[in-house]
């Protein structure tokens, strides 16, 4: 070898190597793009750093011939990607932020909410079935959806439609629409449509006053240990600010509600001229009892000198050092507010009955 072969070598040799940060993911089609979104904005920012994509199967990915409500489970897409965080052999872990609970298991944090995408629940029809809506489908149609929300809330309003629980992830769900005759329709999350490239077989777009969406829905969330600063910081970048604060809102509501995966509890949030707004709701479930109300606050979303590091930094579940904490906390009480509200009209007695009539079927 020649001595400039030879200089390369040993510079290659010395060089620092490029630093390797791991991300977690589930296995699934879906899952694997959402990831892959969030990693491509993560190399632009850090060119600097190399990034390696660590897919594994979660309990949800793997029961399948159960509703989602019935398992008992509240972290079902969360707990073997946490295993993996605390044992660091993954750095971040992109979730659907709809499926992170809204109390953390300790030592973890929601480091990043990205950008949310359309939250509204889309309709994908059979092929025999193109062009109708949940109106105009016969009588006794078979609706498929995994989700308690979606039924209580679709039930109250099309009471000619029958619903029954379909599992499995988009490419499996979408394969049991058009192959077997059991289903008119299914009802999927319109942001997992769009990710997956599949807008072409959304037939209707529920909007709020139809169905309300499940808290968090349309938006990614990266989870990290929470005392990882590096990583902290690293993922912060990707916070955005609006849907940050609507997120704490919802998740504010949920999480004072105590509601989760067997109760329907929806939402709807936006924001203009410095004022969020909530509207939730709750249903029996069959949707025959229902509450919902909306509330308001004002929002400054301007920059503002912060007081030293909080001890905790979390709220329900999310750190965000990089966006104003009032405004944070504003939202928070929001949410807080709203369920209060809902709770002192009667809402625990919907949701104790619909909690405890889940869990006897």
């Amino acid at each position: 070898m020649s001595d400039n072969g030879n200089a390369a070598a040993t510079a290659e040799e010395n060089s620092p190597k490029m630093r390797v940060i791991r991300v977690g993911t589930r296995k699934s089609q879906l899952a694997r793009i959402q990831t892959d979104s969030v990693v491509a904005v993560l190399k632009a920012l850090y060119p600097g750093l190399q990034f390696e994509i660590v897919a594994m199967s979660t309990t949800g990915d793997k029961i399948l011939d159960t509703a989602l409500s019935k398992i008992g489970e509240k972290s079902l897409f969360t707990k073997e990607l946490e295993h993996a965080l605390e044992k660091n052999e993954v750095d971040l872990v992109v979730h659907s932020l709809k499926d992170l609970p809204t109390v953390l298991p300790p030592g973890f944090t929601i480091g990043a909410i990205c950008k949310r995408e359309n939250p509204y629940d889309a309709v994908v029809f059979h092929p025999k079935f193109v062009g109708k809506t949940l109106e105009t489908l016969p009588e006794k149609s078979v609706v498929g959806t995994s989700s308690l929300r979606r039924a209580a809330q679709l039930q109250r309003k099309f009471p000619h439609l029958e619903f029954k629980s379909i599992r499995g992830n988009l490419n499996t769900r979408l394969r049991k629409l058009d192959e077997f005759q059991e289903f008119s329709a299914i009802i999927l999350a319109a942001a997992g449509l769009q990710r997956m490239g599949w807008q072409h077989r959304v037939g209707q777009i529920l909007h709020p006053e139809e169905c309300m969406y499940a808290v968090g829905q349309g938006a990614l969330g990266v989870e990290v240990r929470a005392k990882d600063q590096d990583i902290l910081d690293l993922v912060g970048v990707l916070h955005d600010p609006e849907t940050l604060l609507r997120c704490i809102a919802e998740r504010a509501f949920l999480r004072h509600l105590e509601g989760g995966c067997s109760v329907p509890v929806a939402v709807h949030t936006a924001m203009k001229d410095g004022q969020l707004y909530l509207t939730g709701g709750v249903w029996s479930l069959d949707g025959s009892d229902s509450m919902q109300e909306t509330m308001q606050a004002t929002i400054c979303v301007t920059a503002q000198h912060e007081d030293g590091p909080e001890d905790d930094p979390q709220l329900v579940g999310i750190t965000a050092r990089n966006i104003p904490r009032q405004a944070q906390l504003a939202a928070e009480n929001l949410g807080i507010s709203l369920a209060s509200l809902l709770l002192n009209k009667g809402a625990k007695n919907i949701l104790d009955v619909a909690r405890q009539l889940n869990d006897a079927h």
